[in-house]
């Protein structure tokens, strides 16, 4: 059911504020899932509690695992090696809806997929032929997509898959978490099209290791993982890098700073390339060991930018490119349109109604800036359109943000966080 719409805050005033963001929902799920079949119970540190989250450790509660709150910090995750019969609603959460079939299919007997109905227009055939190749028993009725029953026999073959990922990295890290538990473990060659994403591959590859996984990487587009036990896990989960990504606009639409606590030295997660973006930009980008502090400097320009190793973050860079000083071309993100929504053809059309100038290209959006008027601003069932929304609200008073409770996807204080962000009273209702 539909959220209320929000108005988003127009800005009275250069922003000076710093945030500290909850846990990376790409790092939260990765560890939940290797956490499941680890040799010992595993604890995650601050790990993020969004949507997306709660259902991947719903979707392991039902296997038979257990996912335990500790005073609302951490997890403490007992592993399962008897998991059984189970239903996993996906939601709308693509990690839930790949990277749990793998697992399910070591379970003993069937396990029913279903999510959103969004959710059943998103690719999965790569990944469901990949299985079968591997000696996983699935019926999808030949769609290819949700809804779908993995039947599990308690162990799977493995071996040697070629697929193409190039819709997804997430068809490679899915089977990557799981692959340990394979007889023969499993290797796996993509054949197609670049990999988007690449970054969320590393991160799996290096969760993998911190488990005890050998992995080898060293040839490119194949990836070996040998069969073996993993470890039990201790993990501090880092902030969400690209849900900073808003935040860290709002200093230049601004004219402001805002500082990120915490933010890493060293990270896999795909949100760091904002750093760069926003310094070309024209930002002042500092990264100490206390956190990543972006100023604005003088406006801010239009880029030319390729995110195809970091799309998540296209529709913030695209409501700060309708707002820059001069045209913005982002390119190599062909592949969100089979994201929550088709952002492209989501962020075209809105971006379009406030007055940009947009045009859709075969891999991305040429975005010129022109006199913005407020409308509502429909998002899709998309967490990252709402984002978008935000970020043009500060300048364009009376922009209305519509179903602004999909936010909970990935950051469900997103509105106090933006209000505590331009010092005002928290948003009225926090998004459940």
């Amino acid at each position: 059911m539909p959220s209320p719409d929000w108005t988003s805050p127009a800005a009275d005033g250069p922003v000076d504020a710093t945030i500290d963001l909850p846990g990376s929902k790409s790092l939260t799920n990765r560890f939940l899932v290797l956490a499941a079949r680890a040799g010992g119970v595993s604890r995650l540190r601050s790990p993020l509690r969004s949507r997306d989250t709660l259902l991947m450790a719903d979707a392991l509660r039902s296997l038979g695992v257990e996912v335990d709150d500790v005073d609302g910090e951490d997890w403490l995750v007992t592993p399962s090696d008897a998991m059984g019969e189970a239903a996993v609603d996906c939601g709308l959460a693509g990690t839930v809806m790949r990277f749990v079939p793998p697992l399910a299919a070591l379970a003993q007997g069937p396990v029913r997929f279903d999510g959103d109905p969004h959710a059943r227009t998103r690719p999965m055939g790569p990944a469901l032929s990949a299985l079968r190749t591997l000696g996983v028993d699935i019926d999808d009725d030949g769609r290819g997509a949700l809804p779908f029953i993995v039947r599990g026999t308690g162990s799977v073959r493995g071996g040697a898959v070629t697929l193409d990922a190039s819709a997804s990295s997430q068809f490679i890290s899915a089977l990557l978490l799981s692959a340990p538990h394979y007889d023969a473990g499993v290797t796996i060659h993509h054949e197609g099209k670049p990999v988007p994403s690449q970054p969320h591959i590393d991160m799996t590859v290096e969760a993998l290791r911190d488990a005890g996984a050998d992995v080898d990487d060293t040839e490119a587009n194949t990836w070996r993982v040998e069969p073996g036990q993993l470890n039990s896990l201790d993990v501090q989960i880092e902030p969400d890098l690209s849900n900073a990504a808003p935040f860290l606009a709002a200093a230049l639409v601004t004219g402001g700073r805002v500082r990120i606590a915490s933010w890493p030295q060293h990270t896999t997660q795909a949100g760091d390339e904002i750093r760069d973006i926003l310094d070309e930009m024209g930002a002042d980008v500092s990264l100490a060991r206390d956190g990543l502090t972006v100023s604005a400097v003088d406006g801010f320009s239009g880029v030319d930018v390729d995110l195809h190793d970091a799309s998540e973050l296209t529709p913030v860079v695209a409501a700060l490119a309708a707002l820059a000083e001069g045209p913005t071309l982002i390119r190599g993100v062909a592949h969100i349109r089979g994201h929550e929504t088709d952002r492209l053809a989501a962020l075209a059309r809105e971006l379009g109604a406030l007055g940009a100038l947009v045009t859709e290209t075969e891999d991305g959006l040429h975005i010129r800036p022109r006199p913005l008027s407020p409308t509502t601003f429909h998002t899709y069932a998309d967490h990252r359109m709402v984002m978008a929304g935000a970020v043009i609200g500060l300048a364009v008073p009376g922009v209305v943000v519509e179903d602004v409770g999909t936010v909970a996807k990935t950051l469900p204080t997103f509105t106090d966080l933006w209000a505590g962000m331009l010092g005002r009273a928290a948003a009225q209702g926090r998004i459940a």
